[in-house]
């Protein structure tokens, strides 16, 4: 591999962006190819490029042969983010569950009291405030994030950056009236409607979910549904953490 494209390949990963390091079997050449950039340095045909943005969108590094040309396709995509606003006792189950799930957790808190590796091993720990954090963080488009601690202090600033950000899925813990005084509070803050039916609240499938861990289970489950663009909201049910 030319060390111009291992360059590339670290600074894409440095800035969660999906990239592909294409190699012609036929001739051997090799290229980057970054499905939102208009170089196209193998001259591949419409379709060729179609193909190599499929295997990327599916994260699958694999021979592919289209068109009569055999091309090999290494993906290097960011793992999914989950992004998680209080350092909980839900959190300290849903972290390590998110984890072995193959995101890349952050937990931010900026009570330090809180978020401490004793109570969180191996887990990425922020202490600025949440507004501050994910600017830093930079949400993109394979980012969740759930907010968890109830503090409109704390919550509402990284409800704001999330709404703002393409994040694919944001959950916010409370009852039902927590949440209607949460999207008043934001709406006032001038989110329209739209903007707010974004935030899953409350966060978690409706599973019967009672115990920390359990509710845990109901928050990844659903933010793992939003993921794969799968049904995120049962109807006429209520999460037992909403009640």
């Amino acid at each position: 591999m030319k060390a111009a494209f291992l360059e590339r390949l670290l600074a894409a990963k440095q800035a969660r962006q999906a990239i592909a390091l294409v190699t012609d079997l036929g001739s051997n050449a090799q290229a980057i190819f970054d499905p939102v950039a208009p170089d196209n340095p193998l001259d591949l045909t419409p379709a060729q490029r179609d193909a190599v943005s499929a295997a990327l969108d599916a994260n699958q590094s694999d021979e592919i042969e289209i068109e009569g040309r055999r091309l090999f396709v290494q993906a290097r995509v960011p793992a999914p983010r989950l992004i998680v606003v209080g350092a909980v006792h839900i959190t300290q189950a849903l972290a390590p569950m998110a984890a072995l799930a193959g995101y890349e957790v952050v937990v931010v808190d900026p009570r330090r009291a809180f978020a401490t590796a004793e109570r969180f091993p191996g887990i990425n720990l922020r202490h600025d405030w949440p507004d501050e954090a994910l600017d830093a963080l930079q949400v993109d488009a394979r980012s969740a994030v759930v907010t968890l601690t109830h503090d409109p202090k704390i919550d509402d600033p990284a409800l704001d950056r999330a709404l703002k950000s393409p994040a694919f899925y944001i959950g916010a813990l409370g009852s039902k009236k927590t949440h209607a005084a949460r999207l008043h509070r934001l709406k006032s803050a001038g989110f329209d409607d739209a903007a707010l039916a974004r935030i899953h609240g409350p966060a978690g499938l409706a599973i019967g979910a009672k115990s920390p861990a359990e509710i845990a289970i109901s928050v990844l489950a659903q933010l793992t549904a939003a993921r794969h663009g799968r049904p995120t909201r049962l109807a006429d049910a209520t999460p037992a953490a909403a009640q």
